[in-house]
């Protein structure tokens, strides 16, 4: 796709799924813009706004059928597939991550598991995936032909090991470290700052207050 689509409206997309995938077990389920932008926390006019952007879907007056729908967000996001992933930093975000069951329900398979600490190397996890050795992360990463890394180390860590992952051919970075990532532009990285979503919604909780007590 040519046009560049904003970040924003990929979370709304991912949002319109979740509700769409509640109704899509129920047969011949259909679901209005004004249905989905009411559990969306949006308007109507943004969700179609949302959905023209990559064709036309459902028909004037009688809504969007829910599994059709569904189908092609899921297209569009690229969850039709499985994206191999590796995780690297075996410590305690790490684990939680491994165990977190909906990266596999939407298809991402976390297949290799490195760590610099020894105590932990040989491991395994699940019965399923050894924790290996960080220093051989590039091979490890082409071995399991791995299309997205976990970062879960520490800062002082983290941009090198992203720097290894990118010369290795990985494309996709999900960065739990608390550090902006310098990466090429064919590369896409996103952040999770638990942190800065606390303080953002310190902010959002301090300033209702104040509004409240006008």
């Amino acid at each position: 796709m040519s046009r560049k689509i904003s970040e924003s409206t990929v979370r709304r997309l991912s949002q319109y799924l979740r509700i769409l995938e509640a109704r899509e077990a129920r047969p011949g389920a259909t679901v209005s813009s004004t249905d989905l932008a009411a559990e969306a926390g949006t308007t109507a006019a943004q969700v179609r706004k949302d959905l023209s952007l990559f064709g036309s879907f459902g028909k004037r007056g009688l809504g969007y059928a829910a599994g059709d729908l569904a189908d092609r967000l899921r297209e569009i996001l690229g969850l039709e597939r499985v994206w191999r992933v590796a995780l690297i930093g075996a410590g305690r975000i790490g684990s939680a991550l491994f165990e977190y069951a909906d990266f596999r329900r939407r298809g991402f398979d976390i297949v290799a598991v490195l760590d610099n600490d020894p105590g932990k190397i040989g491991t395994e996890w699940s019965g399923a995936v050894e924790v290996e050795d960080v220093e051989g992360l590039e091979v490890v990463l082409q071995r399991e032909s791995v299309d997205v890394v976990i970062v879960a180390v520490p800062a002082s860590a983290a941009q090198e090991v992203s720097d290894r992952a990118v010369t290795a051919g990985v494309r996709g970075i999900l960065n739990f470290a608390p550090l902006q990532l310098r990466v090429p532009e064919d590369v896409s990285v996103q952040d999770v700052n638990v942190v800065t979503e606390l303080e953002a919604l310190s902010f959002d909780l301090t300033h209702l207050h104040a509004t409240g007590t006008d």
